[in-house]
């Protein structure tokens, strides 16, 4: 199973992006997108940025990522 997960893009350099989702950085390639900026929200997987969205877009994405979280760990 494989999960693209909304990311804050938080530094851009040499076409490499660092993204913060919930206080996790990782390094991304930015490859595949002409025009990301720092601030920009997108959809990662296996460690590239496949396209941007819109901010209340990945908010929702991640509100119900956490759900699912806490349904599997038993915290509903």
């Amino acid at each position: 199973m494989c999960l693209a997960i909304p990311s804050k893009i938080v530094k851009i350099e040499n076409n490499m992006g660092t993204i913060d989702v919930a206080g996790a950085r990782r390094k991304v390639s930015l490859l595949l997108l002409e025009d990301a900026i720092v601030g920009d929200y997108v959809i990662v997987h296996a460690g590239f940025a496949l396209h941007k969205i819109d901010e209340s877009a990945a908010n929702e994405a991640l509100k119900i990522l956490r759900e699912a979280v806490s349904r599997v760990e038993g915290r509903d």
